[in-house]
């Protein structure tokens, strides 16, 4: 893992020149998409559930 994945990604991203790519090329970037967008709800799915644990753990 790079150095920068560590970090969060700030600003805009710009967008891919996709005009070249042949067919094949493009469904996969749409799976590898699917992929990560899959993976980011699993994150924010567990960050909630640890949010919400520690929030009921301090409630008074």
């Amino acid at each position: 893992m790079a150095f920068e994945d560590l970090e969060p990604q700030k600003g805009e991203l710009k967008p891919k020149d996709l005009t070249n790519w042949n067919i094949e090329e493009l469904e996969q970037y749409i799976a590898n998409m699917k992929l990560e967008i899959a993976r980011v709800e699993t994150v924010i799915e567990n960050k909630r559930r640890v949010s919400k644990d520690a929030g009921s753990l301090f409630k008074q």
